[in-house]
Formats: C-alpha cells, structure tokens, sequence
C-alpha cells in the first residue's frame, strides 16, 4: 500500500493540471464566499439570513475543482494510456484505487481546511458591516458548520473518484458528476410537489451534503445536518465500491 501511494503521489504532483487546481479550490471557494457575504445586506431582503451557511456559499463553487482533480487522478491516466502502465506496475488493482482515496481525501482535506477558514474568516470581516452576525468558530454549530463543510469536500472527492474508476473518462465522468451535484437541486426547485422536492433533496448528495452548513431554522430542513452528510458518505462509499468492482473485473 506504501509503494502504490508513494507512486501515486509521484504522478499526481507531476501532474501540471493538479498543481494549479490545488489552490484553484481555495480561491474559487473563499473568491464566491466573498462576493456572497459582501452581498448580502440586513437592509435589502431582510435580516434571516444564516450566517455560517452564507460564510460558506463558495463550498458550492469549490466542490467542482474537487471533481476536476478527482476525475484527474484516473480518467487523465486513461486517457494518456498511463493507467495501462499503472496496473502493468501493480497488478492489485483495488490498492491503486485505495492510494488514490487517500491521496484525494489527504489533498482535499487540506485544501479544503484552508479554504473553510478563509471563508470564515471573510465572514467574520464584512458580515457585521452589512448588519449580519458574524459567525465564530467559538460558537458549536458554526464550528460544525466549518468542519462538516470540509468533510463535505472531502466526500465529494471520494465520490468523484469512484465514478471515475467506473466510466474510466474524464469528460463523462466529470459531466456526470457536475449532472448529479448540479442538476438533481434544479429539478427540485422546479417540482411543484412539495413533498416530492424534499425527498429529491433529501437524498440528492449537494443538497443532503449541504444540510450540515445550516446553524438556524434546522426544523425547516428537509434533512438534519449530521444525517444529510451521512447520505452523502453512503453516495461516495457506494461510489467507490462500484469503481472498484469495474476496475477490478474490466480489462485494463
């Protein structure tokens, strides 16, 4: 398992692309996060606005550059005859793809840390400027709002890289996941049964996931936090046990 990470790891930090969507995922994240809180007025549209839901908007934006280099991890190799050379190298298959989790969730973890923050942080500057809370780590579901939005990214990554494994192409696997993130919410908002919108939206894996970022109204939820994460954990498990069952039984 050491040699396949440390292999791993060779190929991805030599990767260009992986080199810029690395920072790519802090920017763009605390970039939206900014422009979302410096929006936002208690002196147009009202006051009930949630603070640490509104601080981490760009977690929305940010989870698509975690697709990006998810998909990178396996559909970029197959598309350049690479991973052909990978399994020649190490023929267990399911130890590549466990590498390559750890090494996405290890990445994602830490970039998406340092994003949180900074939309926190970016909170915590403009927010009380325009007539809203600002919302502290001190505070407990802010602090689980922060946290659960790492794990998010983190999960997502997890489930990008499972559905990679499955399709094996880059394009595919990214537009099918941009489809599932993105897609799923939309229909919702246009369903007029109400309680058919909730139940897409309780199992759909962003607005489950997304739940965790809420710290006010929670009983207007169609899921709870902590549960609305834990439906995302089951897609990226599923995800990944499909995406190794294909990797292990499909030619190379």
């Amino acid at each position: 398992m050491s040699r396949a990470l440390h292999a791993e790891w060779t190929k991805l930090r030599t990767e260009p692309a992986a080199r810029w969507l690395l920072p790519c995922i802090v920017v763009a994240t605390v970039l939206v996060s900014l422009f979302a809180v410096a929006a936002a007025s208690c002196k147009v549209g009202g006051c009930g606005f949630d603070p640490a839901a509104l601080s981490l908007a760009g977690v929305q934006l940010g989870q698509a550059v975690v697709v990006m280099l998810a998909v990178l991890a396996i559909g970029g190799e197959q598309g350049t005859g690479l991973l052909r050379t990978t399994f020649t190298a190490a023929p267990r298959r399911i130890a590549v793809l466990a590498a390559k989790a750890v090494l996405i969730g290890g990445l994602t973890l830490a970039a998406g840390t340092v994003a949180v923050l900074g939309c926190v942080a970016a909170g915590r500057a403009i927010l009380p400027g325009n007539g809203i809370a600002a919302p502290s780590l001190a505070d407990g579901p802010t602090l689980r709002a922060a946290v659960g939005s790492v794990l998010y990214l983190v999960l997502i990554g997890l489930l990008a890289l499972g559905v990679a494994a499955a399709i094996r192409d880059s394009a595919a696997s990214a537009g099918a996941m941009f489809a599932l993130l993105y897609t799923v919410p939309l229909v919702a908002a246009m369903i007029n049964d109400p309680e058919l919108q909730r139940t897409l939206r309780r199992f759909a894996p962003m607005t489950a996931g997304l739940a965790i970022q809420a710290t006010t109204d929670l009983d207007n939820l169609p899921i709870g936090p902590w549960a609305g994460l834990a439906v995302l954990a089951a897609w990226s498990a599923a995800s990944l046990l499909l995406g190794a069952l294909l990797l292990h039984h499909r030619d190379p």
